[in-house]
């Protein structure tokens, strides 16, 4: 599991069958303290995350175990929104 911040959307009017419906958003991977690594990628959210929230996601085979997923063809998937984050006894974000 990685910490990435939602950066903004991705919009695709042909795609795949099962991806029809599906949210996409573009995340930036972040370091444990929250810092921005400027690695992005494309995650299919099952949560309702926005754009500026800070969310977990999983990647690879991870990606397709949520039920709300099953078959779909992804390598991202943001499984939760983050509300808060402690590191070394102290809090490096909150909601």
């Amino acid at each position: 599991m990685e910490l990435a911040r939602v950066e903004g959307t991705v919009v695709s009017t042909v795609k795949a069958d099962s991806l029809r419906g599906r949210k996409l958003l573009l995340v930036n991977l972040l370091g444990p303290d929250t810092t921005p690594t400027d690695n992005y990628l494309v995650a299919i959210d099952s949560v309702g995350a926005g754009v500026g929230e800070v969310v977990l996601i999983v990647r690879g085979s991870s990606a397709r175990q949520t039920e709300s997923l099953g078959k779909v063809p992804t390598d991202s998937s943001i499984i939760a929104i983050i509300d808060s984050i402690e590191l070394k006894g102290k809090i490096v974000f909150e909601k």
